[in-house]
This record gives C-alpha cells, sequence and structure tokens, in this order.
C-alpha cells in the first residue's frame, strides 16, 4: 500500500480494498459542474474520517464572487479551493491535488494534522498539498521558463507552452490552422492571452 493511501483512506476502506482513485474529486479548472459538489465531496471525506466538517462549505465563496466585476473564468474555483484548504487545516486536514498534466484539479483530502505531506504520488504522478509549489513550477521559475495559455479563439481548444526564455511563439498556430502569433512571437489581434 502506497503512503498516500495510507493518508487519504481511512482504516475500513484500506480494510476492503478501496482504491485511492474512490475517494478523488475533479473539478475542471473553469469550476464545478454543479455548484455544492465540492463542498459535499470534502465534507463526506472529512465525516469518513470520523470528525465534523465545520466551514467546509462555499456558499460564502459563491456570493462574494457575484459581486466582484473582475472575476475572470477559473478564477472562483481557485477561491473556493483556497477556502476549503484553510477550512480543512483547522480540521487537521490538507486538500492534496493530483498533478495529473490537465487542467482539471484532481482533489483528495487527507488526515494529516500539522504536517504537510511532501514527495506523493499516485500511479506515477506527483500529489502535493494545494497551495504549495510543485516541482515543475519550481523547475520552471528556476530555469526562467515563461508559461504561455490561451483559448484558440476559432476553436476554443486551451493551448498552453511552457517557453525557455531564449524561444518565442512567432509564427505559431493552433491544430486547427488558426494563426495565433505573428513572426516577432506577438499574439494576434483576436488573441487574448491567460493571465
Amino acid at each position: 500500500m502506497t503512503e498516500l493511501a495510507e493518508l487519504v483512506l481511512t482504516p475500513d476502506e484500506r480494510a476492503r480494498g478501496v482504491r485511492v482513485d474512490r475517494v478523488v474529486f475533479t473539478m475542471d479548472w473553469a469550476g464545478e459542474d454543479h455548484p455544492g459538489r465540492l463542498a459535499e465531496f470534502v465534507a463526506g471525506r472529512v465525516r469518513a474520517f470520523g470528525a465534523e466538517p465545520t466551514g467546509v462549505g462555499t456558499d460564502t465563496v459563491h456570493r462574494a464572487a457575484e459581486d466582484e466585476p473582475t472575476l475572470r473564468r477559473g478564477d472562483l474555483p481557485v477561491r473556493q479551493l483556497d477556502h476549503v484548504a484553510d477550512a480543512l487545516a483547522e480540521l487537521g486536514y490538507t486538500l492534496l491535488v493530483r498533478e495529473g498534466g490537465t487542467d482539471a484539479y484532481e482533489l483528495l483530502v487527507a488526515p494529516t494534522g500539522e504536517r504537510e505531506p511532501t514527495g506523493l504520488t499516485h500511479e506515477g504522478l506527483p500529489v502535493r498539498a494545494w497551495g504549495s509549489q510543485s516541482e515543475a513550477s519550481e523547475e520552471s521559475e528556476a530555469s526562467g521558463a515563461t508559461l504561455v495559455s490561451l483559448n484558440c479563439p476559432e476553436c476554443a481548444q486551451m493551448l498552453v507552452w511552457e517557453l525557455p526564455p531564449s524561444e518565442t511563439l512567432a509564427d505559431e498556430h493552433c491544430d486547427c490552422g488558426t494563426a495565433l502569433f505573428d513572426a516577432a512571437g506577438c499574439p494576434l489581434p483576436n488573441v487574448a492571452l491567460h493571465d
């Protein structure tokens, strides 16, 4: 049994052979498909470990977001996850995220007390505490690389590049054929980069 399974599964779940994948909640980068599911998942995991899930609801985050005109697509889920991680920390739990290489958040809950788990993996992919920096982003910062992301204005496909300081996206196109950058590497007028 992996260290991660020992953290995220209750003793009963481990005895019954429950797999870690059965206690993962996946949320798209743009938000929940159905509001409240993140809070339900987190509350259910805390209860599974025998504690009361005080403060894990995200209704206050939703209400605050309704009144904020500068909120962009993808901002609300980050705020929800920050809120849930803080509420879990007060209960002695950690919100974990599995870095699956997609734009979705793959989330787990672990009773950790005051220590933050490090060095965890699941099926060869890193798992870290929400809010901690991933190894990939640390390597990217150390190398001076720049992360560039956008949605194609024609087909809406999300595209992401990690560029070393010496490279540009000159004359880059989407797989659908839409031109995205000019010869100097500047985005074309119809292309909006994610912040």
